[in-house]
């Protein structure tokens, strides 16, 4: 069983250099302090803060920064995720507003290569299957 996902989420995400943070806004209508997260929860900038700088060579901004030679070389960009895609799995039993819940053995995969999961689902009480 995994534990459900609120607002407050700590993330990292495998390409950026610092932690991010769930936000998660309060249309689901849970009775908690922090609303519970689903699987929609995915929008840059609104749900899903940056992580720090990028250095991910498929980031546009960070392929145009990098220097020829020596190859190899990164210069890391400021981090604008690119999420297109839902939460996966999340807990398809599970509904919030309709949703599937989020749970802490979800990733989130951006469009520039990196894979954001949770690293604390900001409660501990509450598990889902």
């Amino acid at each position: 069983m995994g534990i459900l996902v609120c607002g407050g989420a700590s993330l990292v995400c495998t390409m950026g250099a610092a932690p991010g943070t769930l936000n998660v806004l309060p249309n689901n209508k849970t009775i908690t302090s922090m609303p519970y997260a689903t699987i929609m929860d995915n929008k840059p900038f609104v749900n899903v803060t940056p992580f720090g700088v990028c250095r991910s060579p498929a980031n546009p901004q960070v392929a145009a920064m990098t220097p020829v030679p020596p190859p190899g070389v990164i210069k890391p960009q400021p981090c604008i995720p690119s999420l297109a895609a839902p939460w996966t799995p999340g807990s398809p039993t599970v509904l919030i507003g309709n949703l599937p819940a989020l749970n802490n053995a979800s990733k989130l995969m951006c469009n520039w290569g990196g894979v954001i999961s949770i690293t604390a689902p900001g409660q501990f009480k509450t598990m889902v299957p």
